[in-house]
């Protein structure tokens, strides 16, 4: 049955129409608390979702883990020491996208402009609905009640009239960690026209967005930690340190600018897929099955998109974590995984493996709609070229993804990818958190 929509709060305040009001919603441990919300033996105790092998990392913790000190992205071997009665999960990707279909459903009843930043969170433009449903605090009551009731999760709501003061405002709606037992929190945090530059000015330097640790030891060497100072220091001084573009851009979210939009379509850059090994893996073979493996996962998530790329990028990680990429693009769109496979082999086949593989990828990008893209160069193959880029056997692909559709991902594949347990598919989400216990997957 589908839930009615939410009705207009009776005696709400009528909420400024020239104001643009944005909401950033944030799922409150997201991947696990839909770990404990399946399985109740987890709830209220210390719980890891990530990788769980010795190269993994934290994809997620339960606030009751936090109050050791785990975090998001840290090592797992790090979590495990400090918080060594912890629970690990090693993930299930797919659950996590269909309860974040599941919160999208609910925010479109309150607006329909909203720009998903991850299955977690997302910015809501709500400045349509205020005469409908109350002020931007109700609002995000509604939506905090909606998503407990309906989801069985909580979430945390900011409110401001610019969207990086929304994302700062729901981190201040957090649960605090003080100690292991249930945090108390209201969960909705917003800030008032007028209140904007108080409550930002406190913050460090590096919540800004594009603050990274490189640019943060810039500006401290100009006696600039908060925000405030970032304020007071001249836009000519900032730019200097870190340059025009960043600098400017930087003074202006000090002051509270930021003329950003809810992008309620964003166009996906690249569809990618990549895998952390429990060991350095130097078999060129091995490498070119896993080139395969994940050409076949982009390629199919490429085509359910209704989209084909043109770049085909291969990114690699070695044993000293120094990381590499190499690029080719081709004349037409791709699509299929054979063919995407060809060209990150050949990228592949070009590199020094001697210092041992920690991480390898395969993304395409310059995507467009399928149909809808450049046209194609023909080749006549006179002087031994490769075969045009799109393969010529459309219907193939059409017949893998139907087959899936009805019967499973490794119903169908390359025969490449055949082992004795049947066919290895990667699935959205698998090896993205590092690998488990030793087999290189991450039980996406």
């Amino acid at each position: 049955m589908t839930p009615e929509p939410p009705r207009p709060v009776p005696g709400s305040p009528p909420a400024p129409v020239d104001a643009r009001w944005i909401l950033h919603v944030d799922m409150d441990a997201f991947f696990a608390s839909v770990e404990a919300l399946d399985d109740p033996a987890l709830r209220g105790r210390p719980l890891i979702v990530g990788g769980t092998g010795p190269r993994g990392v934290v994809a997620s913790c339960s606030y009751e883990a936090r109050a050791y000190g785990v975090r998001s992205a840290m090592p797992a071997a790090v979590a495990r020491r400090l918080c060594p009665g912890a629970v690990f999960v090693a993930g299930h990707h797919a659950r996590y996208a269909e309860v974040s279909r599941q919160m999208h459903e609910v925010f479109a009843r309150f607006t329909p402009v909203v720009e998903g930043i991850s299955l977690d969170e997302a910015f809501l433009d709500v400045t349509g609905a205020l005469r409908i449903f109350g002020p931007a605090v109700v609002i995000a009551g509604a939506i905090r009640a909606a998503i407990g009731d309906e989801l069985g999760l909580s979430c945390s709501v900011g409110g401001a009239t610019v969207k990086f003061l929304a994302k700062l405002a729901s981190e201040a709606a957090k649960p605090g960690v003080g100690t292991a037992a249930a945090p108390v929190t209201a969960g909705v945090r917003i800030i008032a026209p007028g209140e904007e530059l108080a409550f930002l000015h406190p913050h460090p330097i590096e919540a800004l967005w594009g603050v990274g640790p490189a640019t943060a030891q810039r500006l401290k060497q100009l006696g600039i930690s908060t925000i405030g100072d970032l304020a007071r220091v001249d836009p000519v001084v900032i730019e200097g340190a870190v340059g025009k573009a960043a600098g400017g851009h930087l003074a202006r979210l000090a002051r509270g600018v930021d003329d950003r939009s809810v992008e309620a379509h964003r166009d996906v850059k690249s569809i990618s897929h990549e895998e952390t090994y429990p060991i350095d893996r130097r078999d060129r073979d091995g490498l070119r099955t896993e080139v395969l493996r994940m050409s076949d996962a982009v390629a199919a998530r490429m085509r359910k998109a209704g989209l084909v790329g043109r770049t085909v990028t291969l990114k690699i990680r070695y044993g000293d974590f120094s990381t590499h990429t190499r690029s080719v693009t081709s004349t037409g769109g791709l699509d299929d995984a054979a063919v995407i496979a060809r060209h990150a082999g050949a990228l592949l086949a070009d590199l020094d493996l001697s210092g041992g593989i920690r991480l390898l990828g395969v993304a395409v990008s310059n995507l467009f709609p399928t149909g809808r893209g450049p046209g194609e160069q023909l080749s006549l193959d006179l002087d031994g070229a490769p075969a045009p880029a799109r393969p010529v056997r459309p219907g193939a692909s059409a017949a893998v993804d139907a087959v899936r559709a009805r019967f499973g991902d490794d119903a169908v594949g390359p025969a490449a990818l055949l082992d004795p347990s049947g066919l290895s598919i990667k699935r959205p989400g698998a090896g993205q958190w590092g690998p488990n216990g030793g087999d290189g997957e991450s039980g996406g």
